[in-house]
Order: structure tokens, then C-alpha cells, then sequence
């Protein structure tokens, strides 16, 4: 199997997540910090699951699934140890052209779950196209030992950039050079070793004073 590599925005999308037990609640969890609307349905959901219902995160049926359920959903992921379900789970998804994740069950699913690694606005996914989840898991563990939190505040600073730029007027063809000089003279690492002074030096040495680090960030927002 080939799969074709995208990432979904789901803020505000309704997705369905059927199976209340630990695997469910993960799904559930990523799902609500991206944003979505989420909807569980289980005759039985753990107390994680039951807190965010009673908080209005999450809409809860404890109940069994029903092919109803998938009506104006976005996606559906199925998490539960039931395989008659599970496959009438995507059955029910495919006739409505909706995404469908079956957990650990790559053959009865349109889209397959990878592996993540987060850092602010840094996101890295690993696929094996399912088939080694626990090579996944080590590749994510090795990259995140890689990647640290620099990368969550050089985006962010390199964002609040781009936005000042382009409110200038500027063509964003216009300043990719600017972009590429600050990663090439070490903007990354200043950051990584909270060099702030040549942090300072280097955003007014390319782009001006107007640019340094506390005016594109907050004044201690992070520690440098």
C-alpha cells in the first residue's frame, strides 16, 4: 500500500470517535488539541472520558454504535477491540465517503494514524505504512532526542517575521534570501544556546533593528 502523505485541519470539523477505553481517549485527546469537535460513542467510557463530557469538551453516548452516528462527521475513528464493529465501522464510513481509522487495523481503514513528534509548530510524522508500529515509536523517540524545544521558538519568531514583512509590503518570493541567511548564519542554535545578544546582532545585521528578538516575541516570553 501507498499512502499519500497530508495533513488534515480538523479545527471545528466533526469527528467521531467510537470505543471509550484508553486507546479511544488517546484518539480523543490529539483530536480536541487540533481543534476538532468530537463526539464518542461507547456503552462504556472511562473517567477521563466521562470529566470531558461532564466539562462540554467532548459530546458522550454511552451507547452502542449506530451507522447514524457518522451523519455530518469529518472522520471517524474506531477504537475498539470488537472486530465485527470495527469492520462495520469502516463499512459504514466508505458508503459515505467519510475518513476512517480503525486502531491497529491498517487493511479496513481509507487513512492510517503516524507516529508524531511536536515541537510548537514543528510537527514530524512517521509512517512504516503500518507495517512496524514499534519502529515508528523508536524513530519518534530518536527524533525527539533530535529536536528540541529551540525549533518550537525559532518558528514562532521566524512566523512573527514573515507576518511584519509581508504587512511591509514585501512579496514573500522577496524575502525567502532573508529567511535562508538566518537559518545558514546560525539563527537556529542562538536560540538552541540562548545567545540572545547575537541573536540581537543578527536579526538587525539582515533585517533591522526593528526586528530583534523581544519586539517579534513578547519581552520574556521565553528565557533565554
Amino acid at each position: 500500500m501507498r499512502y499519500y502523505p497530508v495533513h488534515l485541519d480538523i479545527k471545528n470539523r466533526n469527528c467521531l470517535v467510537v470505543g471509550g477505553g484508553s486507546v479511544g481517549t488517546r484518539k480523543v485527546t490529539t483530536l480536541l488539541a487540533c481543534g476538532a469537535k468530537v463526539a464518542v460513542v461507547s456503552p462504556q467510557a472511562n473517567e477521563e472520558l466521562q470529566k470531558l463530557a461532564r466539562a462540554g469538551s467532548i459530546t458522550l453516548k454511552e451507547r452502542r454504535f449506530r451507522a447514524g452516528d457518522l451523519d455530518h462527521m469529518f472522520l471517524v475513528i474506531g477504537a475498539t477491540d470488537d472486530e465485527t464493529l470495527n469492520r462495520q465501522i469502516s463499512k459504514d464510513a466508505e458508503n459515505r465517503n467519510i475518513l476512517c481509522n480503525i486502531a491497529d487495523r491498517p487493511a479496513v481503514c481509507n487513512f492510517i494514524l503516524p507516529s508524531i513528534v511536536h515541537r510548537g509548530d514543528l510537527v514530524i510524522t512517521i509512517s512504516t505504512s503500518g507495517k512496524s508500529p514499534a519502529l515508528a515509536k523508536k524513530l519518534r523517540k530518536t527524533l525527539e532526542d533530535q529536536f528540541g524545544d529551540e525549533y518550537a521558538h525559532f518558528l514562532t519568531l521566524m512566523g512573527n517575521i514573515r507576518k511584519k514583512l509581508l504587512r511591509q509590503s514585501h512579496k514573500p518570493e522577496a524575502h525567502k534570501h532573508l529567511f535562508n541567511e538566518l537559518i545558514d548564519k546560525g539563527l537556529l542554535e542562538m536560540i538552541r544556546d540562548g545567545r540572545k545578544t547575537d541573536i540581537d546582532r543578527l536579526l538587525s545585521n539582515i533585517l533591522g533593528k526593528e526586528f530583534e528578538y523581544d519586539s517579534q516575541t513578547g519581552s520574556g516570553k521565553w528565557k533565554l
